[in-house]
């Protein structure tokens, strides 16, 4: 399907699960983790006010955008950040983000 893409997304307890993500609906990578029920739980809704939705980003991918000023600001309150932390509502899906790869953080 030409506007889908395959994300790896490795869970909590390090299972690689493979989600089909349409790229023409507007979504981002927070909802594709919780529509396939990942334990991600997005509790402001993608707003970038909570950081439930963090993850490490595994792979180089082009088409990821730059961290915003609120996501900058929210990670760095974070104890597990590491420099290729992200925020998954703050990644809406692009054809050229094809076989990204993402590590759920823990809490």
């Amino acid at each position: 399907m030409k506007n889908e893409i395959i994300i790896t997304v490795k869970d909590l307890k390090g299972k690689h699960h493979i989600l089909h993500c349409p790229t023409d609906m507007g979504f981002t990578l927070k909802d594709m983790c919780v529509a396939y029920e990942l334990p991600m739980e997005a509790v402001c809704g993608g707003m970038a006010m909570c950081a439930t939705c963090h993850c490490y980003i595994l792979n180089d991918i082009i088409g990821i955008p730059q961290k915003n000023d609120a996501e900058t600001a929210l990670l760095s309150e974070v104890m597990t950040t590491t420099a290729n932390s992200r925020l998954a509502c703050q990644i809406p899906l692009t054809n050229e983000m094809n076989g990204l790869y993402i590590e759920i953080a823990s809490e």
